[in-house]
């Protein structure tokens, strides 16, 4: 036997020509469909296929990211994983237990407490009562719950909610766990403790399937990412270039708008690059390096005076950085057709990682405004001895009383 065969790994997921359509109605109102009854009745209504036609195998052991942007398909096709919905065609395969956290609070029920909540949540999810009784403490200890674990759950924050929900699925040792964005909710503390237990499930030899917005989580967590576009499957490799195909789909879904937007703004944003210290397009700077932020605008009419400022934010939506030409002082010179407005970071003091920049033109002298969002992504490179998304030397001196 070759070394290749005894290192194989078995397929846990498997997936073959899956789709999954949901039949939506034009008619919006009660009238309509009661005018639109009968033979009338098909020209009001309209398939949206949410997965179509995915062919995917997941080998037992590894992690995944999904990706895409809203709307691509990446929710749906994990709850077909996840046995929450049955394909409208094709065959989902899977092996061993699973946990889904794909909804908050998804398998709660609002009116129990929270220790009723994780007894029956852990039941579902195929703990016996012998078994839920020796994990409940640990159970608790993870979510942070404290005092409020004999409350009624309708009470809870949302980050309660997805703490406690997250807490019993990684106690019931499940050999297939499915995380759908929840690691967005809740404070960093937890979001690291997450993280650090998604971890540790990878070294134990245990399935991780994550959907998530945020390129450097997939980066730091998944050993292989899919990308999909309108419920296809356009990627399916490595981590880094799946970032990197993601980063073509937002693109090509910008220019689309951009395009659909034309004749609405009369000052439009119409790309953002990233330029570094010698004045090169870059997609990644060094922890303390320049940056400029070129931003091309174009105006439909000549106006006299304008603006345009930009904001950086984290994947998760956390805005790090922002300015303008206003709040800087500056005054642009009329505008009448392209013009490009380059504005300069002397030095890009962010943690490690990937970040979106915005960036927006506002007509003052004719009030308008115009954005674009996500319109490029920044990678950092940097020292990983300190978390956050502000960089700095941090040393230790120890001294004797």
């Amino acid at each position: 036997m070759t070394d290749d065969m005894t290192t194989a790994r078995p397929d846990i997921v498997r997936l073959a020509g899956v789709t999954k359509f949901f039949r939506v109605r034009k008619d919006n109102s009660l009238k309509d469909r009661i005018v639109h009854l009968g033979r009338l009745g098909k020209a009001h209504r309209q398939d949206f296929y949410a997965v179509d036609d995915v062919t995917l195998t997941i080998e037992a052991g590894t992690t995944v990211g999904l990706m895409g942007a809203n709307g691509s398909g990446k929710s749906t096709l994990l709850k077909l994983i996840g046995g929450i919905v049955s394909p409208s065609s094709g065959t989902v395969q899977t092996r061993g237990r699973m946990a889904a956290l794909l909804e908050l609070g998804a398998g709660f029920h609002p009116d129990l407490s929270g220790r009723e909540n994780v007894f029956l949540n852990a039941s579902i999810l195929g703990l016996t009562r012998a078994q839920i009784d020796e994990r409940f403490d640990d159970i608790v200890a993870f979510s942070g719950i404290g005092d409020f674990i004999d409350t009624a759950v309708k009470f809870y924050s949302s980050g309660m909610y997805v703490r406690l929900a997250f807490a019993v699925a990684v106690h019931t040792d499940p050999d297939i766990l499915l995380v759908d964005e929840v690691l967005a909710v809740g404070d960093e503390a937890f979001q690291r403790k997450c993280m650090e237990r998604i971890q540790l499930f990878r070294e134990e030899g245990r399935t991780i399937i994550l959907v998530s917005h945020s390129a450097q989580q997939v980066a730091e967590l998944c050993d292989r990412g899919v990308v999909l576009s309108d419920g296809k499957v356009v990627f399916d490799g490595d981590t880094n270039e799946a970032i990197g195909a993601l980063r073509n789909v937002l693109d090509g879904r910008r220019a689309d708008e951009a395009a659909r937007e034309e004749t609405i703004h009369p000052i439009q944003v119409k790309r953002i690059e990233i330029l570094d210290a010698d004045g090169q397009p870059a997609a990644e700077i060094s922890e303390g390096d320049p940056m400029t932020i070129r931003v091309s605008v174009d105006a439909l009419r000549p106006m006299e005076r304008w603006e345009v400022g930009f904001s950086i934010d984290t994947p998760l939506g956390q805005m790090v950085l922002a300015s303008n030409t206003d709040i800087l002082g500056v005054r642009l010179a009329p505008i009448s057709g392209p013009t490009r407005v380059d504005l300069s970071i002397a030095q890009v003091h962010f943690g490690p990682g990937q970040y979106f920049i915005n960036a927006n033109a506002a007509g003052v002298s004719e009030p308008s405004s115009h954005g674009l969002k996500q319109g490029a992504l920044l990678t950092v490179r940097g020292d990983t001895s300190t978390m956050g998304t502000v960089s700095a030397k941090v040393s230790v001196a120890e001294r004797s009383e």
